[in-house]
């Protein structure tokens, strides 16, 4: 991660705890000061701003299905200047305690905005609670809750979260506003985004959810191979490997059944109601991880206070699985063949496992006793939802680094 430098960096509200945050509470650290500031920016912005509000996005990812998974709120549409605004937060340093931390250093674009170790470190070096999940398609999440227990509402609740915790980014909202503040290059932005160059915490929530939401992921193989077939799903894809169509048939079938999850809407909304862009799994659900409900961390149920829930998490995307590794809340599994070897054996019998993981009419987990071709074609298909131009895209990268010349 970069030092803070005369530059002066923003740091920002640091999501990673979309996916982490919620480790046992620390002593909030001595005050410090401010990073400093700088009359030179330091921005590498371009004239006119990237089109993050429109966004040609292909046939499979509209419709009224794709519609019904967006999370966009009426009172903070994507527009490009506030999304602007927010990458240059994203990216920004000055979001935490010390100038140590941004969102990005636990969200790199490189790693499909996630991150490769098992459990981030905030701005003094303490590690987060949880694995850090990828914020791509996070507007896609139909519920619009967010965090591994969904304990905030909303995308512009999260955002803020990281910030205010002690061990992430180590800031009140006071203390935020007088940090952006501080920045020579946030009044323009912010006027720009919002009419006029005023700093408050709430315009920072959001700017910085506009940006967030901005990042979809939809230029994969998988991408290339279903615009092939005119939106067939089910077809032979002809960009494919016969490996990689064998596992989407696996991922797609009752052999597999990762389908009835991963695309199948699921309640209230029975099969076959399927968006083929999103991946997401609808609700936040108990995978079988474990087979009790005294473990240290029990999600959902934490929040909820209702035992059904304990065990229960959101699920990230799918798309570009492959590169977010360690996998699952607490990051227990190094590699996609773990996981899904996990689904193929490994599923614990939880008393609140969700059903679509048991045997049929009964309590006990299923197994899918794939072969190990089987298994090797099913990764080789999810490797094809991997977007490698999303994580070179100039308009999700560091403002803070310029191009060399």
């Amino acid at each position: 991660m970069r030092k803070t430098t005369t530059t002066g960096l923003i740091t920002l509200i640091c999501m990673a705890a979309l996916a982490a945050c919620e480790g046992p509470a620390a002593e909030t650290p001595d005050p410090i000061d401010p990073p400093p500031t700088t009359d030179d920016d330091g921005l590498d912005l371009p004239a006119t701003p990237y089109n993050y509000a429109a966004i040609e996005l292909p046939a499979h990812f509209q419709g009224p299905l794709a519609q019904d998974q967006d999370n966009t709120p009426a009172n903070n549409p994507i527009t490009n200047d506030g999304a602007t605004l927010g990458r240059v937060l994203f990216y920004d340093t000055a979001l935490s305690k010390n100038g140590a931390v941004a969102c990005a250093s636990c969200h790199k674009q490189k790693d499909a905005f996630s991150d490769t170790a098992r459990l981030s470190l905030g701005f003094e070096g303490g590690e987060t609670g949880r694995n850090s999940m990828s914020v791509v398609d996070a507007r896609f999440y139909r519920n619009g809750r967010f965090f591994w227990d969904e304990r905030a509402a909303t995308l512009e609740d999260q955002v803020l979260r990281p910030i205010q915790d002690p061990v992430e980014m180590g800031l009140t909202l006071d203390e935020l506003v007088t940090n952006v503040s501080a920045q020579t290059y946030y009044p323009k932005l912010f006027e720009q985004a919002f009419g006029d160059p005023t700093i408050t915490s709430d315009r920072i929530s959001r700017a910085l959810a506009q940006f967030v939401r901005s990042i979809v992921s939809y230029r994969s193989r998988f991408d290339e191979g279903i615009e092939a077939v005119g939106g067939d799903i089910q077809a032979n894809f002809p960009t494919f490997t016969p490996e990689e169509n064998a596992g989407k048939a696996l991922f797609l079938g009752p052999a597999g059944g990762c389908a009835a999850c991963h695309l199948d809407e699921g309640p209230p909304h029975p099969p076959p109601r399927r968006n083929n862009a999103f991946f997401y799994i609808a609700i936040p659900t108990n995978n079988g991880l474990d087979a009790t409900t005294d473990g240290d961390d029990n999600g959902l149920g934490e929040i909820t206070g209702n035992p059904q829930d304990n065990g229960r998490f959101k699920s990230p995307s799918l798309r570009n699985v492959a590169l977010t590794g360690p996998y699952m809340h607490d990051g227990r599994f190094e590699t996609l063949d773990q996981v899904v070897e996990h689904y193929n054996a490994g599923v614990k019998p939880h008393p609140n496992l969700d059903p679509r993981l048991r045997i049929q009419g009964s309590t006990e987990p299923r197994k899918l006793n794939l072969t190990p071709d089987q298994k090797a074609s099913l990764v080789a298909f999810l490797k094809t939802l991997t977007d490698e131009k999303l994580l070179a895209d100039p308009m999700y990268a560091d403002p803070f680094e310029k191009a060399a010349p």
